[in-house]
């Protein structure tokens, strides 16, 4: 075994050291929180450490109400960046309590970790330059496509029915604001990746009114709250939470903040009205993955 494979098993095992959460904060009195830098409204940076978005106030939320049950007078809150990529290592190994970005909660990823009830359900799509020609799956022949290294949308591209014979080369950012830049470079003719990704990146564009979303939707996904595996009173916690912020409509309330109106830092609205898929999620709370969730 290789030094670096060594590591990486080592910090992998540590998980079951901290497969109480709650306790873990309660003696610490501090919390990791994982966020993104650009998944759009739902979390992405503002720069010097700052974070925010739709996941990010949801947790400010949920945090707030495990700070309240263990009875804590004070709780830090730390923030550690993550990636499509080390986000799943880093909530199994501890270095994340709580990763709060814009994660599928699907069959693969539940033998490694837990998804908190659903907050957000995502549709994949493709985003092009609005003078691209490109309408369609058909259109993409030929082309250049990028997406996300460690995200599934490329796949779930190359598995849509429409696009059996539909050859396109694939280039990789290495997070959403990277991809989105191939396509406004003209390295990539197009970005597929969760909707409102898309949308958000081209609301902060230089000319959002030079790109659209086109083509059909290729996959609805579950968004949740990610967090470590067996530590059911971790996940209640979480869960409770959620469905109260649920029921008294502060997450509908988050979600017009973040989606409906102007957004910081360029004050520009993502624009993305709330789809029957995520009112459907919100009367129903569940933590089904995307393969069940898709069968509905």
């Amino acid at each position: 075994m290789t030094k670096t494979l060594f590591a990486i098993a080592a910090l992998l095992a540590l998980g079951g050291a901290h497969a109480d959460t709650l306790k873990k904060i309660k003696d610490t009195g501090s919390v990791t929180v994982g966020t993104r830098e650009s998944s759009g409204a739902l979390a992405y940076t503002l720069g010097d450490g700052k974070y925010t978005g739709f996941h990010y106030d949801i947790c400010q939320n949920v945090l707030a109400d495990i700070q309240k049950q263990l009875g804590l007078s004070k709780l830090d809150i730390k923030y550690q960046p993550v990636t499509s990529q080390n986000r799943i290592p880093l909530v199994q190994n501890g270095t994340v309590d709580i990763e709060c970005g814009s994660t599928t909660n699907n069959a693969t990823r539940q033998k490694d970790v837990a998804f908190a009830v659903t907050t957000y359900v995502e549709e994949v799509r493709i985003a092009v330059k609005a003078n691209s020609g490109i309408n369609k799956i058909e259109d993409l022949k030929g082309k250049t496509v990028a997406t996300t290294t460690g995200t599934t949308s490329v796949q779930t591209l190359r598995k849509h029915r429409r696009a059996n014979g539909v050859e396109f080369k694939e280039v990789m950012g290495k997070d959403h604001s990277d991809s989105f830049l191939l396509l406004e470079s003209g390295r990539a003719d197009a970005f597929v990746m969760d909707g409102q990704i898309l949308a958000g990146n081209i609301s902060k564009s230089k000319a959002p009114a030079d790109y659209k979303i086109v083509g059909e939707v290729l996959s609805v996904e579950p968004i949740a709250i990610m967090i470590r595996k067996d530590d059911p009173a971790f996940k209640k916690a979480v869960d409770d939470s959620i469905k109260a912020q649920i029921a008294r409509g502060d997450v509908a309330k988050l979600y017009d903040k973040w989606f409906m109106q102007p957004i910081p830092p360029t004050n520009t609205k993502v624009g993305l009205p709330l789809s029957e898929a995520t009112k459907a999620a919100w009367a129903n709370p569940n933590d089904k993955p995307m393969e069940e969730y898709a069968e509905k």
